[in-house]
């Protein structure tokens, strides 16, 4: 009986002792993988997650329109391009380059209209001057293709905006989702601009404009916009007759009287006071392919105020067919000079510097003053009379050095005189009208009118200015004055032109031969024309 309970306890200790036996043999075939270490990740709140997307929305969006969100429109004459640009206050801006911009408070968006007038169509200006009866309708056909200018652009803008920020997206988020998100986003924050814009429209917003740049004297020429809008039939006239007078002054100066070129001379284009008209490069152009001229001379008063906004209307010097030779104005600035001194096939002369150009040797010097505002300086005609000084000691030393000048350039008719008897002629510009002097001591003063028809002066007298211009026939060998055509067409709502031949006393039939044995040019046909 004693053995009983002995065995008992055994057995009860070997299953006590089992589960440890298992759990180590199991714990020896079967090692357990050390346990993952835990990373803490802060994630970005829902607020920078929400900017992140307005930053790329409003990125994308701006890059859209950038690239693609413009439209060209053909409104009444005129080819203009029709742009939306993000902006804090909205509005309508109208460029009209190089004069200025008109700003009007149409709409109040975080988007803007902008205008830009490029250029007149020729065609169909003309054909409102051939039916003329189609004026009336002219305020209707603006009417209808500003509206249909606008539809498109809107269009082409929610198509550009859209595009540009779900192309931005894809590339910053990398997910498709998120990319349609911001392309969402971006037409919505258009729709909603564009309800915006629909909701304060300001349809008399033209009766109080904004002006800037030239345009900014533009109320006191031709009035203000409320006296437009209240006389509409007699502004309509008076469109009637620019759109006629651009058109036919096109038409005028590509019909003047061909000159058939002698070989034996050198034919000079004398220009001056072009005061920022447009119209005057297209009439430069026609002149030295009608006349084929050798070289274009300016003196002065190109520009109107000479700020760095304007250099832009230079641009058409380059293809004008023909080297130009530029002297400064009153009205032309130093920031002008260095421009022109940029451009290429242009001669700029100043402090009495001279170069040969065609075959004729030029010196010049630019105008003392600058008075682009027209006042009066104290001690102005002293400084002309210095800088008449100035010019006449380059000449003189030009002389000397055995390289004589034959044409001296300077832009006031009371400095020119002061150049009287060191050189054969001198030619000046300045006071709008043309003139011809023989000085007391030999030299000849040609002054040149306005070949801008005095630009935005054009309004400022009862009558208007007209286009002036004049071309020159020097000798090749003696490089001496032959003869010259004074070419003038009608001002702002004329349409004349006409053609003169001037001789020089010496080389009129009957007059004693030259001294320097110079020839006559060839014969054009100098009878007068006009329209």
């Amino acid at each position: 009986m004693a053995r009983v309970p002995a065995i008992a306890v055994t057995a009860v200790n070997r299953v006590r002792k089992s589960p440890q036996i298992l759990t180590r043999r199991h714990r020896r075939t079967r090692r357990p993988a050390p346990a993952p270490a835990l990373e803490l990740v802060q994630q970005p709140s829902p607020w920078v997650r929400a900017l992140g997307l307005v930053a790329v929305v409003l990125l994308g969006a701006w890059l859209g329109l950038l690239i693609v969100g413009n439209v060209r429109v053909p409104v009444g004459p005129m080819n203009t391009t029709m742009t939306l640009r993000p902006s804090l206050s909205g509005g309508t801006k109208i460029n009209v380059s190089p004069l200025g911009a008109l700003e009007l408070n149409t709409h109040h968006a975080p988007v803007r209209l902008d205008v830009n007038v490029d250029q007149l169509d020729p065609t169909r200006a003309q054909a409102l001057v051939d039916h003329p009866e189609r004026l009336s309708g002219l305020q209707d056909e603006v009417v209808h293709d500003v509206e249909h200018g606008t539809l498109d652009l809107a269009l082409r803008s929610c198509v550009a905006v859209v595009a540009g920020a779900t192309a931005l997206g894809l590339a910053v988020y990398r997910r498709p989702r998120r990319a349609l998100a911001a392309g969402g986003t971006a037409l919505a924050l258009l729709m909603a601009s564009g309800a915006s814009a629909y909701a304060t429209w300001n349809k008399d917003a033209v009766l109080e404009p904004k002006y800037s740049g030239l345009l900014s004297s533009a109320p006191s020429l031709v009035g203000n916009a409320r006296n437009i809008v209240t006389e509409f039939d007699v502004y309509q006239k008076e469109l009637a007759r620019l759109v006629t007078n651009v058109t036919k002054l096109y038409d005028v100066t590509s019909t003047l009287p061909a000159y058939q070129p002698d070989p034996t001379t050198i034919r000079v284009l004398h220009v001056s006071d072009i005061h920022l008209n447009p119209a005057s490069w297209k009439i430069i152009a026609s002149l030295v392919a009608q006349y084929k001229v050798d070289v274009i001379v300016d003196t002065g008063d190109t520009m109107d105020h000479g700020t760095a906004a304007e250099n832009g209307f230079l641009d058409p010097i380059a293809s004008l067919g023909a080297p130009y030779v530029w002297v400064r104005g009153n009205h032309d600035s130093h920031v002008t000079q260095r421009y022109l001194e940029r451009m290429k096939n242009v001669h700029v002369l100043d402090e009495g510097r001279a170069e040969t150009v065609a075959g004729l040797r030029f010196a010049g010097l630019g105008d003392p003053q600058f008075t682009p505002d027209r006042s009066t300086v104290t001690g102005a005609d002293q400084s002309e009379e210095l800088a008449g000084a100035q010019l006449a000691a380059a000449l003189n030393d030009q002389k000397a050095a055995g390289t004589p000048v034959d044409v001296a350039m300077i832009h006031e008719p009371s400095a020119a005189r002061g150049v009287d008897g060191t050189v054969p002629l001198v030619l000046c510009g300045h006071l709008h009208h043309e003139g011809d002097e023989i000085l007391k001591y030999g030299t000849r003063l040609r002054m040149e009118g306005s070949t801008g028809g005095s630009g935005l002066r054009a309004l400022e007298h009862k009558y208007p200015a007209p286009v002036e211009a004049s071309v020159l026939y020097f000798d090749r060998d003696s490089r001496r004055l032959q003869a010259w055509d004074s070419i003038k067409l009608g001002g702002l709502g004329e349409t004349t032109a006409e053609v003169t031949r001037h001789l020089p006393k010496e080389n009129r039939p009957g007059a004693a031969p030259s001294p320097s044995g110079s020839a006559t040019p060839g014969r054009p046909s100098p009878s007068p024309s006009g329209s």
